[in-house]
């Protein structure tokens, strides 16, 4: 979809919808609203009197014109109380507009600007969010479809209104960090959608190898027999059990000058857990093809960060493989040794993700990195703790915490802070071993966060844990069933801010 700006007042807009935002509880409307109002005769306030539309969030209502006006239908969007907008709400509404505007066939729309009278934010923030919603409200995955009815409703157009010219050039460079945003948690959603015959480790670096080569990034993958040359245990212990050979994967995108230290993104990419020896249930087993969604997003995420070309340098480093069980597989009770040189005694098979990750930190030391972030998959008991609308964030430096928590709610994709007291890492502790990589019941998350940071040295480090957020049993607003990607637009948004844009 194109996404545009233009000024124009919304009695003059010519489009199939104009999307028109109504607060609820508002007994006065806005001269804009007055204008359409009266060319219609009177409908929109019709609609309101009777109770047919409150402006109720999320509430919709549609109306054609008949050629009162040159656009050929309005649609209203509720919006909720005037005093409770936010950000989110903002993207959640366009998230409905979008599908509304596709269910009746429309090809374009337009929509002036939402809630600049109710935020604080500038309109390059609020124009931002209202791509995103409308974008990621239109995702669908169609791939493995003989037959798609639902091509022809395509939406190819929609269009951003400004009241005034000097409004367009700030609501274009929103526009310009919103497809961006979107279009790359789009394309984790594709990833994690794939079934895992497909999306194998080798299919992850064909991915890569796209974006290294339209963006001019760097790609360099290590191998089975580099990860044994460098001792890499975790990725070799884990993979042991597949057929799929392992790639250590490594993006670095230089977008500042090179002396300049880089951030650096670690993304757990199991392309599919079966929990190897200590085999997960069946029910719901097939959502394991997202394991890798922590990768998608570091690959989704330096690839925004290309097209936006950030001033930032910025390594992602996907250690992938599948989890997988089989007669070579790692069993419990084997020690592995790692990157860093630590041995850990695997008791569970199943908490391989920690292991893959552990050599993908202790990697990235090698970047001397101004700052590192890590991004996973990793416990059911994130699960537990926080249900579906939380991350889980663990780290060793208060100011990295507070930029992402700052991105987290800019983007609608929060974080939830756990502690990382060293009394933890007692439940970690091994008769044989330097650690164990489980441990036990009490605190899953958080130990599992205490093992990773064994592997970041001094630097500036968060863990966050999406298993929470990364599959949606039900559609919301902008976000469908399945694949949901959350944590893609936090980075991004993260990013952003880092680089001032």
């Amino acid at each position: 979809m194109k996404c545009q700006v233009k000024e124009s007042q919304l009695a003059q807009e010519a489009t199939d919808v104009l999307v028109v935002g109504v607060y609820e509880g508002e007994s006065t409307w806005s001269k804009a609203h007055q204008a359409l109002d009266q060319a219609l005769g009177g409908q929109l306030r019709e609609l309101k009197n009777n109770g047919e539309f409150s402006g109720k969030n999320q509430q919709s209502a549609l109306i054609h014109t008949r050629k009162a006006l040159p656009a050929q239908r309005i649609l209203l969007m509720g919006l909720g109380k005037k005093g409770e907008v936010t950000l989110d709400r903002i993207r959640q509404a366009m998230g409905t507009a979008f599908k509304n505007v596709r269910q009746i066939g429309a090809h374009a729309f337009s929509v002036p600007v939402f809630g600049t009278d109710a935020l604080k934010a500038p309109a390059s923030d609020i124009a931002q969010a209202m791509v995103e919603g409308a974008i990621l409200g239109g995702y669908r995955f169609t791939h493995y479809r003989s037959e798609n009815e639902e091509s022809s409703k395509d939406v190819r157009t929609m269009t951003l209104l400004a009241n005034r010219a000097n409004q367009v050039s700030a609501m274009k460079s929103g526009v310009r960090r919103g497809e961006a945003s979107a279009n790359a948690t789009w394309f984790a959603r594709d990833l994690c959608n794939h079934p895992a015959n497909v999306m194998t480790p080798s299919r992850v670096v064909q991915e890569a190898q796209n974006i290294a080569k339209e963006f001019s990034v760097k790609l360099t993958v290590l191998e089975r027999k580099d990860q044994q040359k460098l001792g890499m245990g975790g990725m070799l212990g884990v993979s042991r059990g597949s057929q799929e050979p392992p790639k250590f994967i490594v993006l670095e995108y230089t977008g500042a000058k090179k002396k300049e230290r880089p951030v650096v993104l670690v993304g757990k990419t199991i392309t599919f857990d079966s929990g190897g020896i200590s085999l997960k249930p069946s029910e719901n087993m097939e959502q394991m093809k997202a394991d890798m969604t922590g990768g998608a997003e570091v690959l989704g995420t330096v690839r925004a960060a290309a097209q936006l070309r950030l001033p930032l340098n910025i390594v992602g480093i996907l250690p992938a493989t599948e989890n997988m069980p089989g007669g070579r597989a790692t069993k419990p009770g084997d020690i592995l040794r790692m990157l860093n040189g630590k041995t850990v005694e695997v008791q569970n098979t199943d908490a391989e993700g920690r292991l893959i990750l552990a050599d993908g930190l202790a990697y990235a030391a090698r970047f001397n990195p101004r700052c590192l972030v890590d991004i996973a998959t990793l416990t059911g008991a994130c699960i537990i703790a926080l249900g579906q609308f939380a991350i889980g964030m663990m780290g060793n430096d208060d100011a990295l915490k507070a930029d992402l928590k700052k991105a987290g709610e800019q983007a609608g994709e929060r974080v939830w802070e756990m502690p990382l007291w060293e009394e933890y890492f007692e439940q970690l502790k091994s008769d044989v071993a330097d650690m164990r990589n489980i441990g036990g019941r009490g605190g899953g998350m958080i130990t599992a966060g205490m093992f990773l940071s064994k592997f970041v040295g001094d630097c500036p480090w968060v863990h966050l844990d999406i298993a929470s957020t990364d599959w949606s049993s039900s559609e919301r607003p902008y976000i469908g069933k399945g694949p949901t990607a959350i944590g893609t637009r936090l980075l991004v948004q993260w990013l952003i801010n880092r680089a001032g844009r």
